[in-house]
């Protein structure tokens, strides 16, 4: 088990959307921008939360944040900034994607609950539903079993040991989730959120308010 101790939040918000034409996590949706949504449900099971934001905006006041950071060129590297504003104390620390604005409290909750049960870092997932094959030049070399596979959303929580000992080595990977795995931990999959999806085109953005 996890002792008791401080959760912190890194909401990544540094990315350009360069394939939605514009920084998506800046879009309104709703009352509030995109990451207003995400700042908020990351507070609702954290002491403190950090927020990664592009260069330029790291003057920007953020008053969902209790610190902004700019981040770096790779996802891994903005998550490498973000933890560097959390502090030593931390026991679990949770990343969340800005771009991800309907992820539930009830959601960042069961994350910080499978860590405080004793895992080194807990992803929400939701069934693959379609077909999946492996192929190699276009020609179909395999084709995989879907019940052993899920896709992967944000947030996810980590030990903050586990998480910064993972991050330590300069590593890249498209979620915090296969650096503590590379590492050695124990990372368990909770149930995610269908509605969860990640704002990636303008046709995304009619979806999640419609989900509002």
């Amino acid at each position: 088990m996890v002792a008791d101790g401080p959760v912190w939040a890194v909401v990544v918000a540094a990315g350009s959307g360069e394939r939605y034409g514009a920084p998506k996590q800046y879009e309104r949706l709703g009352d509030r921008r995109v990451l207003d949504w995400s700042l908020a449900a990351a507070r609702s099971v954290a002491d403190g939360v950090v927020l990664v934001v592009s260069p330029g905006r790291g003057a920007d006041p953020e008053p969902g944040a209790d610190a902004v950071v700019v981040g770096g060129d790779t996802r891994s590297e903005s998550v490498r900034a973000g933890l560097s504003a959390v502090p030593d104390d931390a026991a679990i620390v949770v990343v969340h994607d800005a771009a991800r604005p309907v992820a539930t409290p009830a959601l960042f909750a069961a994350v910080v609950a499978a860590v405080r049960s004793g895992a080194d870092g807990a992803l929400p997932g939701v069934p693959v539903v379609d077909t999946v094959k492996r192929h190699a030049d276009g020609v179909v070399v395999e084709t995989l079993d879907r019940a052993a596979l899920v896709a992967v959303q944000t947030p996810q929580a980590f030990r903050a040991a586990a998480l910064r000992s993972a991050h330590a080595a300069g590593g890249e990977a498209t979620d915090d989730g296969a650096l503590v795995e590379s590492a050695g931990g124990r990372v368990v999959v909770v149930p995610g959120e269908p509605a969860n999806v990640k704002l990636t085109t303008p046709a995304d953005l009619d979806r999640l308010a419609a989900s509002l």
